[in-house]
């Protein structure tokens, strides 16, 4: 359900229905991370609950300017957004090459490392991290490619779904190797999977498909092979930080003080939870990284399979919102981003909610819109603000001045509808 309101000189096109979807996500946010404070180990929880409310309303703010545009003013100005934050890659990329050459002890201003990546810019008011909003800058170019191909070739060849690909390389290639050497495997597998849906939606030839699966098995399979039979080459290749990720995950109880202490401890505090868990801001056993990537788990030991439970629905009930915008969605761009939207959200669930119960390697992906993170939550917002603006019109128009509002009659009503489809 979509309304268009008028503030002013301003136009604000809202869709209801998302919008409270997006308000019970934060208010789901700020209950989950109330219940970790005594979970977290280093800092306030309600230092990280007040930022994560001050995150909440600059993404809301963000998220109405943006709505206040269309998205044929937005499009236009993602690459110029592509333009900077390459720039801000190559500088973390610098500062990591000094820190490897010095030891640690020579990198450049606001890009330390930490936990074994250099992928923050460490400013003294908040933190910011490229890759997070080059995800979304991403879908909105490579849908671009894909609509604008669509257009210029209603039949392609191999030939014109070959040059398509190249087309994506371009634009996607760049990003995704500065954001491997920095190195961020988890931003780096989401960008690739959201790729890898917009061409299996583009309508591209099945071989390449097939080849592109087929370069997928091979490289999973290689890596594996590596992993149990030629070791040493693999370290060479891989930091042992990511290869001691996957040891946590084949052996959990492996190494229960080192590297499998995070699924370790997520497991027995979800095992023993029980139905209805151990009550609010439990502390029954220790969950490092609670109020990030952990945070799934410190609900479930607080309320158990009922507060899990609950997780998993609004967040199911979020994404049939999205699909149902997506599959509503006539404009093939604006079809592709919503469904690249879909693909980055519904992955980043799967990956968070999947690594905490050992199906999947740890790879320090946050559950979106629950977790604590500023520049997840901010870089979301922008994505939904541009989904918000792709949103069907309802048949509710209300025009908001200094009065009081007033619903416009029927005839108006149709007039103005109308209008906005003509002006849209």
């Amino acid at each position: 359900m979509k309304q268009t309101i008028t503030l002013g000189k301003h136009t604000f096109r809202i869709d209801t229905g998302f919008l409270i979807m997006l308000i019970l996500l934060g208010l789901t946010s700020f209950f989950a991370l109330y219940n970790a404070f005594n979970l977290i180990s280093d800092g306030s929880g309600y230092g990280y609950m007040f930022r994560q409310i001050i995150w909440y309303v600059i993404g809301f703010t963000a998220m109405f300017f943006l709505c206040s545009m269309q998205n044929k003013a937005i499009y236009p100005l993602m690459k110029k957004a592509y333009n900077f934050l390459m720039i801000c890659l190559v500088y973390l990329l610098i500062s990591r090459l000094l820190i490897l050459v010095s030891s640690g002890s020579i990198y450049l201003p606001f890009a330390n490392e930490i936990n074994g990546a250099v992928s923050w810019f460490s400013l003294p008011f908040a933190s910011f991290q490229p890759s997070e909003f080059i995800k979304i800058v991403l879908i909105v170019m490579i849908s671009k490619i894909i609509a604008t191909h669509q257009e210029e070739h209603p039949n392609p060849t191999n030939k014109d779904d070959l040059e398509l690909l190249i087309k994506i390389g371009k634009v996607l290639l760049p990003p995704l190797i500065l954001i491997f050497l920095q190195p961020d495997t988890g931003v780096m597998i989401i960008i690739l999977l959201n790729t890898l849906v917009l061409l299996l939606c583009s309508g591209i030839r099945k071989q390449y498909v097939w080849i592109i699966g087929i370069l997928i098995l091979c490289a999973v399979a290689g890596f594996f092979f590596l992993y149990f039979f030629q070791r040493d080459l693999l370290e060479v290749l891989l930091s042992n930080y990511r290869l001691a990720r996957i040891d946590a995950w084949l052996d959990p109880e492996g190494n229960i003080q080192g590297s499998s202490n995070q699924l370790y401890t997520a497991l027995l505090s979800l095992g023993s939870a029980g139905l209805s868990g151990h009550g609010i801001q439990a502390d029954i056993i220790a969950i490092p990284e609670a109020h990030t990537d952990f945070i799934f788990a410190a609900v479930g030991q607080c309320f158990g399979l009922l507060g899990t439970t609950f997780i998993l629905a609004i967040c199911f009930a979020f994404d049939i919102v999205l699909f149902k915008i997506a599959y509503n969605t006539k404009d093939r761009t604006d079809r592709f981003v919503v469904i690249g939207v879909i693909a980055m959200l519904v992955y980043q669930q799967f990956q968070n909610l999947g690594m905490i119960v050992g199906l999947v390697p740890i790879t320090g992906i946050t559950l979106p819109m629950i977790s604590y993170g500023g520049s997840s939550i901010l870089s979301y917002f922008i994505a939904f603000a541009i989904v918000m603006n792709i949103s069907p019109v309802s048949k509710k128009v209300w025009v908001v001045g200094k009065k009081r509002p007033k619903k416009v009659s029927t005839l108006k009503r149709r007039s103005l509808i109308k209008t906005f489809k003509k002006t849209h």
